[in-house]
């Protein structure tokens, strides 16, 4: 190999990671690696902690994504206490996940992914975000973008006690009701953000389905990659985001397997590999066999391509019918394009808002029986759907209720196998004879933000700036030409 690449740091994540691109003699892409430097250890430091406190812990592992770590936790503490919380407690619990899912994909959409297509994945550094998203878009789209993204979080506070890091998930139930002043307010807020994701779509197929290039890198662009699915169904195989059985799809779309939480481990199997820190989970009826995708591998994809994919349909009707279009634009079941990734995301945007504005309007939803007695402690499971994808916490609670063991599958790391193979073919895609700008690393990068991933907490730069420094050298580690975003 004649050179390499090194994009460091990778940027619109959440976490910290770099690239490193190697080249054959003819300066093709010969290989790629995401690499994932951060080690956070959550698992370790919950040892000994108050079984109780988990929720709360596990909520700080991200400030993105704290709601599905928090319920993961209090599903986990359910199972180890052998209680089933009332129905009005599940339903006070999925009606404040729908607002963190509505306020998630809103900001993924439009702050993270969504620039790559609205203001074009060539456009200069300084115009790929939401500023260029408004510009480009206008000014009172911006301000829809802001006033829904607080929508969500309103629903996670009034529900949740903070916006963020909530703190109502109890062994058993929630800690707080709904009053009808404030299921009113909620009411009115998921009413928006029903006509707000619709909105969205609009804009999407304004924008990205009626670019006939944006179509075609889409369906026949070097970002496809045929792979297993997974994510949570109802009873009738529906897409839920709170309960249900994991579902897994083959490539070819059929049914490979359908189990309980409490089977992970008889499923699924984590490999590690010397060069990140980042587990890389594969089904174990499949096997491993390396990264390469196709029936033959065990890896999987999850979140919201993975979750259509591993399901029959939506459970509310608007999103039923976008689920329906989606396929038949793109060709059938299941979808493999990796940048479809974002048309799935706003499907679920819309399927969360209806969901929320059935749970708002629910006769039960006020009701006070909100949590019942726990039983003795032992083992526990807890599953979700993190906006990113299947999240799963499973403890061991000793007599005395603390933590002996943890261990967290996160969305992420579920589809890290994926990603990694999806940078690759990227960039052995678009890197051709060592010729690289700025724009054709953008598009490597557009291969790992599809899934929208988040690789540790948020990535912080005490100057206040992301910063980010492409060098290229030669076979003798020379520095040929460098690259840079300041």
């Amino acid at each position: 190999m004649t050179t390499s690449i090194v994009i460091d740091p990778i940027t619109r994540l959440e976490g910290h990671g770099k690239i490193n691109i190697f080249l054959d003699d003819a300066g093709d892409v010969d290989n790629a690696y995401l690499q994932i430097p951060e080690l956070r250890g959550f698992e370790k430091f919950a040892q000994g902690r108050r079984a109780e406190d988990m929720p709360q812990i596990t909520s700080r592992i991200c400030g993105v994504c704290p709601v599905a770590h928090h319920f993961a936790a209090a599903k986990a503490l359910d199972s180890a206490f052998k209680v089933d919380p009332p129905s009005a407690a599940k339903k006070l619990r999925e009606l404040m996940y729908c607002g963190y899912i509505i306020y998630d994909h809103i900001l993924h959409f439009y702050f993270l992914g969504g620039p790559d297509f609205v203001v074009g994945p060539d456009a200069p550094p300084g115009k790929r975000n939401i500023l260029g998203v408004i510009e480009k878009a206008g000014l009172e789209i911006g301000k829809e973008v802001i006033k829904h993204r607080a929508y969500g979080q309103r629903i996670t506070a009034i529900l949740g006690g903070k916006a963020t890091h909530p703190v109502n998930g109890l062994p058993g139930g929630v800690s707080k009701g709904l009053n009808e002043d404030e299921r009113k307010e909620i009411e009115m807020m998921a009413g928006s953000s029903r006509e707000f994701a619709k909105f969205s779509l609009q804009l999407f197929e304004d924008i990205v389905l009626k670019n006939k290039d944006y179509v075609e890198l889409i369906t026949k662009g070097p970002y496809q990659l045929k792979t297993y699915n997974m994510g949570l169904v109802d009873e009738n195989d529906k897409l839920n985001f709170y309960d249900g059985l994991i579902r897994v799809t083959d490539p070819s779309g059929g049914e490979l397997i359908k189990f309980p939480v409490e089977d992970y481990q008889k499923e699924i199997a984590e490999r590690v590999e010397k060069w990140s820190y980042m587990k890389f989970p594969y089904l174990k009826r499949v096997g491993y066999s390396g990264f390469t995708d196709g029936a033959g591998s065990g890896f999987y994809r999850v979140g919201p391509l993975g979750r259509l994919n591993a399901a029959e349909g939506m459970a509310t009707p608007l999103a039923q019918k976008e689920f329906e279009r989606f396929y038949s634009t793109l060709g059938g079941r299941p979808v493999h394009s990796t940048l479809a990734f974002h048309w799935a995301r706003l499907i679920e945007l819309l399927y969360a808002a209806e969901r929320a504005l059935e749970l708002a309007t629910d006769e039960e939803i006020t009701s006070t029986h909100i949590k019942n007695p726990v039983g003795e402690p032992g083992e526990g499971f807890g599953v979700i759907e993190a906006a990113r994808g299947t999240l799963i916490h499973h403890y061991d609670v000793d007599e005395q209720g603390l933590i002996k063991t943890a261990n967290l599958i996160v969305a992420t790391t579920n589809n890290a196998g994926a990603i990694t193979m999806s940078v690759r073919d990227a960039a052995k895609g678009l890197i051709k004879k060592g010729e690289v700008n700025d724009g054709l690393l953008n598009m490597v990068e557009m291969a790992f933000r599809a899934y929208d991933p988040c690789f540790g907490c948020a990535t912080h730069s005490m100057p206040g700036s992301m910063p980010l420094i492409a060098n290229i050298y030669d076979k003798n580690e020379r520095l040929i030409r460098s690259i840079r975003r300041d």
